[in-house]
Order: structure tokens, then C-alpha cells, then sequence
């Protein structure tokens, strides 16, 4: 028995050795494993009827019966193996148990793919004796790999955001360790168990010890195919940006027609919402907004075909928009306190006031440049100033909308010319046509100053948005 937890579970693939661990786990007087208890298929094995009294039929009705009477049982610590499509129900509550044992078991995953291969080819899952070893390879499929990849990762980053919340920990097993006496025996150690085994059961052998070029009918095939796979993640986006809510109390209504717009801060709100007002002849100061998700919810239930969209915008644009807008501006509307800080703290080369007779071109494209090597550190989490939603990445903002409402249609700012008409003709408006107000930024517009320096800098602070929505240089 153990005083530190009351069950446990082994989160394992198959093909992983899941057997192998169970067997050893086996060994141990005061562990017993129910093998799968949980899967869709079979209770704890196949041909098996009950597990501890509850049935199939009884643990598909409620499968908290089963894990209560595992957690229950007397005497030893009980457990299971749990896959990733084993029964969803009870993963919350046995990831959310802190008295629940974690046990996690890897293998590479190409190896385990291929012995899957093998096992579905012969029917062989389980080998006691090697005279009766069958013999069979298996065959390379590039997206089947990919899809097999995707899941298995996707699963354990699933494991592993619920412990770092919950702040528990796992005994992370890899395949190669569980012929490892050692390592078993400090599992038993982390379980709580005073047991250890003296030698392994040998009962269960190794199906397939042959290398991977006799175990793959298309061994060359695979070895090209497995060259676009990224394993160490050098295309991943490093992001550190912190996760953002929906902005609820900005989505604005039209007056009359069916349309919520959701917008992206220093985009083009203003002539969006002049436009959605055209609609049915109202101003713009006149459409709802400020609404609480209650009633946008009930708006939504009562405006049956209602549509919702956003608009981005360039990553440079929009940068340089907030710079001139919020931070170089003394006006009412400006950050009065990160400009203050980013003047004496960051070193950011702008005037008490604007305009200023020492404030140049040269000037602004130079403060502009440092603005953007300020805005690169925000973002990752290297400054004491907040990640405000008007330079926050269109990427965090979209992804914190889909918290309330993900956006029926996403539009670029240069589309909606085109973009606009189609969606009123689509509610049964008609082509309400949306004409751009080309805005300036003040003191200086973005065309005086750009050059590929600048684009190289909004890259490197944007790379999220320019990857994500396909952004490609200023033009």
C-alpha cells in the first residue's frame, strides 16, 4: 500500500511497452495494474468480462464506477493504462487527483508506428514465447505518420499543461528504460511502495529486435519522406505573449442589419463602423456597443443568420499607427504613462511634446525603429509594461476572441473594398459600398520613412501574424 497515493494510471500509446511496464508493475505484492481499463473495446483486456465486478456494459453506463472500485480496492495499489482515445469522461478528474499516481510512458514514435505496422499486419500483439514469433513488415504512409505524430503530441502536451496547472508531477518513463531494474524499482519508490524487485518476469519478449531497414517494406521511401519533419522544432515561433480575454465591451452591432463587428485595436475601426452604419442610415455614434456578453449572446440567439467578422491589418501599419497615435502623441488619448517610461526608462528618443522644432524625418524613423526593438521585448515577456491590445499580435487577439464568438470571416485591411459589399449583398443588403479614408499618421507618414530595415524589425516582433496570415512586405 502507499500513504502518498490511492491509485494510479499509466499514460501510454500503443506499441509503447505498456505491456512490459504492467507486467513488471505485476511483480510487485502490493501493485496490481487492470490493463486498459478504460478502452472503448474491451474492459481491462480483450475476452475479459468484468474488471473488480463492473462490467463493460456497467462502466460505458458510468465509468466512475469502475475507477471508484479501482481506487477502493484493498490491500494494494491499483491502476490502469489509459490511452488517448480511451474513454474522455474520467481524464479531468483523474488528471485534477493529486492522490492519483502519474505514470508516463514514451517511445519514439517512429518505432512505435512501425511495431503498430508489424502487429496489424500479422495479428500479432503479444509474443510469450519466440518459436511462435510471426514475421511481417510494415509499410511507410507519409500523412498516416503525420496524423499519428500530431496525435500522440497533441495528447502529451495535453498531460503536460494539466500537471504544470495543477502543480503535479509525473515518473516519466521512455521505452528503453523499462528493461532498466534501477529505474523500475525508483518507480516504485515515487508510488509510495517499500517493494523492490530483486529480477525482472521475463515472460513477455521483444516482437521485433531487428533494425528499422528490415522492418519497413519501403524503408527508402520513408527515410525522404521523414526529411520534412521538423523534430527539433527550428520553424516553431518561440511565444512567450501572454493570452488575452475577449474584448467583449469593443464588438459593435449594426443599427438594424444582422452584422457584429470585432475589431482588431489600431486597425480601421472608425471607417468599418461608418460603414456598418450606412447600412440602415444611421451615424456611427449611434450603433451598439459596450454590451455585455449576455445580451450579445441573446442577439446572437435572436438574429438567426447573423454574421460576424474582423479585420487585420498590415503588422508595419498598424505598429507605426499605435507609435504615432498613442505613444508619440500628447493628445488626450495617448498612454500618457508608458510614454512617460519609455522616454526615461527605455531611452526612447521622442520630445516632451509634439510637435517640436528638433523633431525630424530622421528622427522619427529613428524613434519609430526603437519603439519596434521595445515593442519585440514586450511581447516576450521582458518588459514591467503591460501588452496592450493595441500592439499585442492580431494572432493572441483573434485566439482570445474565440473565447466569446470565433469571427464568421476575417478580412485584410486592403480586401475590403471588395470584401465589405459581398458581406452586406450576403445578408441581403445589397453591395453597400465601403470607401477607404486614407489616413495619414502624424507627424510623419509611414511611407517617408520606411525601408527594409524597419520591415525586418516589424518581422522579427510579428513573425506570429506575418506567418499566420500570410503577410507579405509593405508595399
Amino acid at each position: 500500500m502507499s500513504e502518498r497515493f490511492d491509485y494510479f494510471v499509466v499514460f501510454a500509446e500503443m506499441r509503447t511497452g505498456s505491456n512490459l511496464l504492467e507486467s513488471n508493475l505485476n511483480g510487485f505484492a502490493d501493485i496490481e495494474c487492470h490493463g486498459e481499463a478504460f478502452n472503448p473495446s474491451f474492459v481491462g483486456y480483450p475476452n475479459r468480462d468484468e474488471v473488480l465486478g463492473v462490467t463493460r456494459e456497467g462502466r460505458d453506463l458510468d465509468p466512475f464506477l469502475l475507477l471508484a472500485a479501482i481506487k477502493d480496492q484493498p490491500d494494494v495499489l491499483a491502476g490502469f493504462r489509459y490511452f488517448n482515445d480511451h474513454d474522455p469522461r474520467i481524464l479531468s478528474t483523474v488528471l485534477n487527483d493529486t492522490r492519483c499516481a502519474k505514470i508516463i510512458l514514451t517511445r519514439n514514435p517512429l518505432e512505435s508506428y512501425v511495431s503498430l505496422g508489424i502487429a496489424r499486419s500479422t495479428g500479432q500483439w503479444k509474443l510469450t514465447n519466440v518459436k511462435r514469433r510471426k514475421e511481417g513488415q510494415a509499410t511507410f504512409e507519409d500523412a498516416e505518420f503525420e496524423q499519428y505524430l500530431t496525435q500522440l503530441q497533441t495528447f502529451q502536451l495535453k498531460l503536460l499543461k494539466s500537471l504544470q496547472a495543477s502543480g503535479q508531477t509525473a515518473y516519466y518513463l521512455s521505452y528503453e528504460d523499462l528493461q532498466d531494474l534501477d529505474v523500475i524499482n525508483g518507480l516504485t519508490q515515487f508510488l509510495g511502495v517499500a517493494e523492490r524487485l530483486e529480477k525482472f518476469d521475463n515472460t513477455l519478449k521483444k516482437q521485433n529486435p531487428s533494425p528499422l531497414e528490415d522492418k519497413v517494406s519501403n524503408y527508402d521511401e520513408m527515410k525522404q519522406a521523414l526529411a520534412k519533419f521538423d523534430y527539433f522544432s527550428l520553424s516553431r515561433t518561440p511565444n512567450f505573449e501572454p493570452r488575452r480575454p475577449p474584448a467583449v465591451p469593443s464588438y459593435v452591432l449594426a443599427a438594424k442589419a444582422p452584422l457584429m463587428y470585432m475589431p482588431v485595436r489600431s486597425g480601421v475601426e472608425d471607417q468599418v463602423c461608418s460603414w456598418l452604419a450606412d447600412l440602415d442610415g444611421y451615424t456611427a455614434d449611434c450603433l451598439p456597443s459596450k454590451l455585455p456578453p449576455k445580451e450579445l449572446r441573446q442577439w446572437k440567439l435572436q438574429n438567426v443568420g447573423h454574421r460576424s467578422f474582423s479585420v487585420l491589418r498590415h503588422p508595419v501599419v498598424r505598429a507605426h499607427a499605435v507609435f504615432c497615435s498613442k505613444i508619440l502623441s500628447t493628445g488626450p488619448d495617448n498612454f500618457g504613462m508608458i510614454r512617460k517610461k519609455l522616454r526615461n526608462f527605455y531611452k526612447l528618443q521622442i520630445p516632451g511634446r509634439i510637435p517640436h522644432p528638433d523633431y525630424g524625418r530622421k528622427t522619427h524613423k529613428e524613434a519609430f525603429k526603437a519603439f519596434l526593438k521595445f515593442l519585440r521585448a514586450n511581447l516576450a515577456g521582458q518588459t514591467d509594461i503591460r501588452v496592450d491590445a493595441h500592439w499585442a499580435t492580431q494572432a493572441a487577439v483573434l485566439q482570445g476572441m474565440s473565447n466569446f464568438a470565433i469571427p464568421h470571416r476575417v478580412y485584410h485591411e486592403e480586401e475590403l473594398e471588395t470584401e465589405l459589399p459581398a458581406l452586406s449583398e450576403a445578408i441581403g443588403y445589397g453591395r453597400q459600398p465601403y470607401a477607404p479614408i486614407r489616413s495619414v499618421d502624424e507627424p510623419y507618414a509611414l511611407s517617408e520613412i520606411y525601408d527594409e530595415e524597419i520591415e525586418n524589425l516589424a518581422k522579427m516582433v510579428y513573425q506570429r501574424d506575418y506567418v499566420m496570415f500570410g503577410f507579405d512586405r509593405w508595399k
